[in-house]
């Protein structure tokens, strides 16, 4: 379903006072739990670890026990950041994984009592506006209208305008679904590849259908941790470095090399890529597959990657004057 925006979320853009009060935003993710402390200006504390909460959802309809595990870690090592920090308010938000599984209960009620704060459902609407928000913030409107992509372990946000987003789709793709659900070998072999790809772009298909302006976007803009690994792998970034990624052209010349780099390589030999997270490293391929064909399918040369994303898009929110 495509919704149109109201106008709700760029307001807060302007409304947000300087030195505020920190707060804390936590997405709980598919493959990864993460942690945004900011105050709107001169704090801005980012933390994530990949827990593969999602990971066999796609077979078994839930979270997994070990994954619940790694995100409770996460969370306790996150509340001494949010302790340390001063933070204020707290919002947490957890997105597909969630939104797909029969046992969210599972998940949801010690995260949040461990965290005194109720964890919210995010829908996938929801989660592609917020997103737009944090991608865009800052960017000269002349540089619109924005398509801004986010693939994420199971699902993938996107959406469309300039001064505010005014078309939001979420897709059933993610780096972690379209692994279990099309890989079996290792590396890949090609029609597993080419399956992917084509899915993806049935997906894309359906968007064009729905609102072919999406297409037509003048600037592609990439978030969350599938786009900024390909950019890191492409630089051979090693240690990663946020401020290097921020604002990185990708170019889709260089998406296709990185993508063809890695779907060649074994599990093993492809850990070894600079820039590549060890955690990332089987569901990147899969990842790959996803904005190569974005990429194909709109004819776009290049994406602007940004470390700014939903967790920002939130935060300007919690930060916002009443």
């Amino acid at each position: 379903m495509i919704l149109s925006a109201n106008g709700l979320f760029n307001s807060y853009r302007r409304r947000t006072l300087p030195d505020e009060a920190p707060v804390a935003i936590l997405d709980f993710g598919t493959n990864t739990t993460r942690l945004l402390i900011t105050n709107g200006t001169s704090m801005n504390v980012r933390a994530h670890r990949v827990t593969g909460l999602g990971r066999g959802l796609g077979k078994t309809g839930r979270l997994n026990e070990q994954g619940i595990g790694r995100v409770l870690d996460a969370v306790d090592e996150f509340k001494s950041l949010i302790s340390e920090n001063g933070v204020q308010k707290i919002r947490a938000v957890a997105t597909s994984a969630a939104r797909d599984a029969v046992n969210r209960d599972d998940l949801f009620k010690p995260v949040s009592a461990a965290l005194k704060h109720e964890l919210e459902l995010l829908s996938g609407e929801e989660e592609a506006r917020y997103g737009f928000l944090g991608a865009t913030a800052g960017l000269a409107s002349t540089d619109g209208p924005f398509l801004v992509i986010d693939i994420g372990g199971g699902s993938t946000e996107f959406s469309y305008g300039t001064h505010e987003a005014e078309i939001y789709r979420s897709v059933d793709m993610g780096s972690v679904r379209f692994m279990e659900q099309f890989f079996v070998n290792d590396p890949p072999k090609p029609e597993e590849l080419s399956g992917a790809i084509q899915v993806a772009r049935l997906h894309l298909d359906d968007i064009d259908r729905d609102h072919a302006i999406v297409g037509k976007a003048r600037s592609l803009v990439g978030v969350a941790g599938t786009i900024t690994t390909i950019a890191a792998v492409e630089i051979g970034l090693e240690p990663y470095d946020p401020q290097i990624i921020d604002g990185f052209v990708l170019s889709r010349r260089a998406a296709e090399d990185v993508f063809r780099t890695l779907a060649t390589e074994s599990l093993e030999i492809r850990k070894h890529n600079p820039g590549l997270e060890t955690a990332r490293a089987d569901v990147i391929v899969a990842g790959c597959c996803i904005l190569v064909a974005v990429m194909r399918h709109w004819e776009l040369d290049e994406c602007l990657v940004r470390e700014s994303d939903l967790l920002d898009g939130l935060a300007f929110e919690l930060l916002a004057v009443e």
